[in-house]
């Protein structure tokens, strides 16, 4: 049955996806009418030989770049800031961001800052930037984030110790190259964490109050993909078929959170990053199936559907019991590429959780996307149940 709930959508994101595709970079600058470049790139990237292989591209074609490699795991509101002085300085007029989400996040924003005034903390919320920045290009190196093709750039606000981030059309990138290739290097707590961040991403956007019939479509198989393949990559790094289903499913997972929003578990993972600066894949994948377990009651017959999709048998099952399959399979998946099962091995301190739980529910997009709707002592039940391994 087709639903009747309204939708929109805008993904403006040109799309270069496959082996060696990153050669296109500097056809894709000039494409764009960019002509000082502003590199914007994860610093474990040069030990991997990725900033030196994109710089070349540039190189090669003559178009002058500064390199700006300043990225930490959970960047502040300042890197952005930071960012945006040097790119002037060097009148850049276009924005590359190579590396995982957070370098991805730093390019966007610095884009947009280059075209609006005021500084990255002005931009915070929803809606508020008003001018199209310069153009960017993302190329990720992790299958993970889906930052290439969305409308967000989260950052930590070191005033108030909180993550937050700016949405806005104007954040989509211009365009995303997609080498699998250059994910080959990543190490294998990486690709989990990663990994499971990009799941996260599907299963709230299939899940969400905002779910409709075209994001359902790119999040089932973001969750088919990467279920299927996050094993092979974890396993075997050097696995190009494996990392490419991998990129492919980040990918789908991004458009899906853009379209259908995330929920509970990225609320609650927000205090961790902002008071512990856990890395945000990590506290999601810890989170993840706690939160699941929570929110079965809201949309049973979704949360079935994940199970076997994830190859549990669910004919003939009573749908709690089916849905209920998701929670051991999610566990399963967790545990088979070496993520922890709990807060507490994470060293996160108990005596923090009241106040993690006011926390999370002032994320108030996420709250408002999960199917089911959480209470302040719910979210305390979900971080308890997540420190002690079990509900």
């Amino acid at each position: 049955m087709i639903q009747t709930q309204s939708f929109s959508i805008n993904q403006p994101t040109k799309i270069l996806f496959g082996a060696d595709s990153v050669k296109q970079l500097s056809d894709l600058v000039a494409e764009l009418g960019g002509s000082r470049v502003f590199l914007v790139a994860d610093p474990g990237l040069k030990h991997a030989g990725i900033i030196s292989h994109v710089s070349a591209i540039l190189d090669t074609a003559k178009i002058p770049y500064t390199l700006y490699d300043k990225v930490t795991p959970e960047p502040g509101l300042k890197l952005a800031d930071q960012g945006l002085k040097l790119a002037k300085k060097n009148k850049a007029n276009c924005v590359v961001g190579v590396g995982g989400g957070s370098a991805l996040d730093i390019a966007k924003a610095i884009s947009i800052l280059l075209t609006n005034d005021g500084k990255a903390e002005d931009y915070l919320g929803l809606g508020k930037i008003k001018l199209k920045g310069v153009p960017k290009i993302m190329i990720p190196t992790t299958a993970g984030t889906g930052a290439e093709v969305t409308f967000t750039a989260v950052f930590v606000n070191e005033k108030t110790n909180s993550k937050g981030g700016m949405n806005g059309d104007p954040l989509y990138p211009d365009a995303a190259i997609l080498d699998p290739k250059l994910t080959l290097s990543l190490p294998s707590h990486v690709t989990a964490a990663t990994g499971i961040d990009a799941f996260t991403h599907a299963l709230e956007a299939f899940v969400s109050t905002q779910a409709h019939a075209i994001s359902d479509m790119y999040a089932l198989e973001a969750i088919d993909l990467i279920s299927n393949n996050l094993r092979l990559a974890y396993a075997n790094p050097a696995n190009l078929e494996a990392r490419s289903a991998m990129l492919l499913g980040s990918l789908l997972g991004g458009k899906a959170l853009a379209t259908a929003g995330v929920g509970l578990v990225h609320a609650m993972a927000y205090p961790l990053g902002g008071m512990f600066n856990t890395a945000h894949g990590l506290a999601n994948a810890v989170l993840l199936p706690y939160v699941v377990e929570y929110n079965i009651i809201g949309c049973p017959d979704k949360y079935a559907a994940i199970a076997q999709i994830m190859g549990y048998e669910t004919e003939g099952l009573p749908l709690r019991e089916a849905a209920q399959l998701a929670v051991e399979a999610i566990h399963q998946l967790n545990a088979d590429v070496g993520i922890p099962n709990s807060l507490g091995a994470l060293n996160i301190p108990t005596d923090r959780i009241p106040e993690m739980a006011r926390i999370a529910l002032t994320v108030t997009r996420p709250v408002e996307n999960n199917p089911r709707k959480p209470t302040e002592e719910d979210v305390i039940a979900v971080y308890e149940a997540a420190f002690n391994g079990s509900f």
